[in-house]
């Protein structure tokens, strides 16, 4: 049979059914798994037969979540994570040893930049940052030691664009692993695995939950890599919970259609604020303003749901834009039904150095909005009425 569609293979990439012949997966909320007899418990502890051990380890719940995530990522295997950032931390602590080196774009999620500049040196594991807009330094950042390659793209908050396939090149030119961060982009936009990635990143509790409701992250990529993941979090204990891997699989049964309506919302809404005269500018990969354009449209299906814009006055005009919305929701989450909207320089960001914030396209008067699934029309109205 031909390989089936997104789609399909998003809905129908299941367990077997239990005697019970369910349509629907069961709940396996259960924390361990019993043996037939000594033999068996020998064999399975010693990895000679495949099977459920202990919900630590493998679950059904988790295991069909990940069999979905590879499917539609197209990676060989991939082990699934109570938090995005349990997924992060777990792929570098399992793969990089004292005296490795990273060389990360600048432009990352703040907790993933706390890891790389407070945590992971106390291993003495160092990290180099590159400009989004300079990828032609990344070569002159490689060292002997460097292991890593790392990226979001489309970064948070001011979604910028790395071009996937030059990261590609490099990572293979110099014998590094490159690690992407998809989660703005969800494996229906983007498959950074067909331009190079050796391992895909995913905050699920985003657009693949796509409800606000549960926690979780995964990563995908080469079966030897996660070969060395799963050993790492199976003694470490960052597994993702049997609850929330169902949910998340049923999540992905809808990916394509609410990530087809979140995009087509956010184009409209980045076209309202591109010609609002209190829009300095707007930041939308499939905008033909937006500089990176053409790579995205390279290698994205769709834009995205979100869209970064710098409202003229600085700090004081987006605290009070954010004080004048009265539909959307003022948090610190993305990628739900609701749309949402933050103002980074004043909260999420409001810690760095103005340079520092400056040097990753945060300026202050940057609002971020998550644009959700509620009528555009309406969307549209309470950020026109904020903004006047």
């Amino acid at each position: 049979m031909n390989e089936k569609h997104f789609e399909t293979e998003a809905i129908r990439t299941q367990l077997e059914r239990t005697q019970f012949t369910e349509h629907s997966v069961p709940l396996y909320l259960t924390s361990s798994f019993l043996f037939d007899d000594a033999e068996d418990m020998r064999a399975s502890f010693a990895e000679e037969k495949e099977r459920n051990i202990y919900s630590r380890f493998t679950n059904p719940n988790t295991s069909e979540f990940v069999d979905k995530m590879c499917k539609l990522e197209g990676a060989e295997a991939g082990y699934a994570f109570a938090t995005g950032m349990a997924a992060v931390f777990s792929t570098f602590a399992a793969l990089l040893n004292s005296g490795d080196h990273i060389v990360s774009a600048r432009s990352v999620f703040g907790s993933t930049h706390t890891l790389f500049t407070k945590y992971l040196p106390k291993w003495n594991i160092e990290t180099s940052y590159f400009k989004v807009n300079e990828v032609d330094s990344i070569e002159r950042l490689i060292h002997p030691n460097t292991k890593i390659l790392y990226a979001e793209t489309p970064t948070n908050p001011a979604v910028d664009i790395l071009d996937l396939e030059i990261l590609g090149s490099i990572a293979k030119k110099h014998n590094l692993l490159l690690v992407i961060d998809n989660c703005f982009a969800t494996p229906y936009l983007q498959n950074p695995i067909q331009f190079g990635a050796d391992l895909v990143i995913h905050s699920a509790t985003k657009l693949i939950d796509g409800q606000g409701r549960v926690l979780g992250g995964v990563t995908v990529g080469s079966e030897d890599l996660i070969r060395e993941i799963y050993l790492f979090s199976r003694n470490t204990g960052p597994a993702l919970s049997p609850f929330n891997a169902w949910v998340l699989s049923k999540s992905l049964e809808t990916l394509a259609v609410r990530v087809d309506r979140h995009c087509e919302n956010a184009l409209k809404v980045a076209e309202f604020l591109e010609g609002h005269r209190k829009v300095n500018l707007v930041r939308y990969p499939f905008l033909k303003s937006h500089p990176q354009y053409e790579i995205a449209k390279k290698q994205m299906k769709l834009g995205g749901n979100v869209v970064a814009f710098e409202i003229k006055g600085g700090v004081e005009a987006g605290r009070k834009f954010l004080d004048a919305i009265t539909m959307c929701s003022l948090s610190a989450n993305l990628g739900d039904t609701r749309s949402i909207v933050t103002h980074p320089a004043s909260t999420t960001h409001s810690k760095l150095s103005e340079e520092d914030r400056l040097e990753v396209g945060i300026t202050d008067g940057l609002v971020r909005v998550s644009v959700g699934l509620e009528h555009v029309d309406d969307i549209i109205a309470d950020l026109k009425q904020a903004l006047q």
